[in-house]
């Protein structure tokens, strides 16, 4: 039996639900021999440990503070990471490591769930990495200039760069919470947890789709209210499962078998719903 090994590295790790997606997926998929573990990495220590690693290794997840730092380390990166300016996963390619951001698949994912199919009117909460991930996956279902909601926009210049690589045209308005929501079919907050609590009170038009990439803990107030006016709305989890999903299909060449890493990861995460 041929070991096939890969990991999810960052610093801190050690509270990662990736092992529980990963190794879920290879059992359900009858990949014998595959492992997927934890392993601490600090930032400027990635390169040192990708070149130790032996031919046994199909991929690397990353995450903070690691995912801008992989784009160095790459042989080959995709448009997406290159766009946004991070990877979340390595892929062995040959001898070749091959960078890409399995984030924006995610985001599209989990707003294919809850029925979204298109979008004409987009907000974002947020403007650092993961809101520079909203914005590539928004624009893969047809929304060119999402309004971007921030506190200060001369903070908002790495989402301003990648909209340019991506040929988008934001609205980015500062003020945020102080100001009216705008009218949306969907609004991603990338916010830190609590961050958007200040929305709890707002009027919100059950029409819109509401995703908090928040999952812990869950539900956020934001998405608390969101639905108690009849609003569909999706977390994080649901981000980080279709991610993982992903990255199954890229490390191992086989569909992701999503029913059986979801079911893991609810079970991990003490059956939310």
């Amino acid at each position: 039996m041929t070991e096939r090994r890969a990991a999810v590295l960052g610093k801190p790790i050690e509270h990662s639900r990736s092992p529980v997606l990963h190794n879920a997926g290879y059992a359900a998929a009858g990949l014998s021999g595959w492992t997927y573990a934890k392993i601490e990495c600090d930032e400027g220590e990635l390169a040192g440990v990708v070149d130790g690693l032996g031919s046994e290794w199909a991929g690397l997840s990353l995450t903070m503070p690691l995912k801008r730092e992989a784009l160095e380390v790459a042989d080959e990166v995709d448009p997406d990471a290159a766009a946004i300016g991070a990877a979340n996963t390595l892929v062995r390619r040959g001898s070749a490591w091959r960078a890409t951001n399995t984030d924006v698949d995610g985001i599209v994912e989990t707003l294919h769930e809850v029925g979204i199919v298109t979008v004409d009117r987009a907000v974002v909460l947020g403007a650092g990495g993961t809101a520079q991930a909203a914005v590539a996956a928004l624009r893969r279902l047809g929304e060119t200039a999402p309004t971007v909601l921030v506190r200060n926009p001369a903070r908002a210049g790495a989402l301003r760069a990648t909209a340019e690589r991506l040929e988008l045209a934001p609205r980015i308005v500062g003020g945020f919470p102080d100001l009216a929501l705008p009218p949306a079919d969907v609004v991603i907050s990338t916010l830190p947890a609590g961050a958007a609590d200040a929305l709890v009170g707002r009027a919100w038009d059950p029409a819109t789709v509401v995703l908090d990439v928040i999952y812990a803990p869950w539900p956020t107030a934001m998405a608390a209210a969101a639905a108690a006016a009849g609003c569909r709305v999706a977390g994080g989890l649901e981000v980080l499962l279709h991610q993982a999903v992903g990255q199954v299909e890229l490390m191992t060449g086989r569909p992701g078998p999503t029913d059986a890493m979801r079911a893991a990861l609810l079970a991990a995460a003490g059956n939310r719903r």
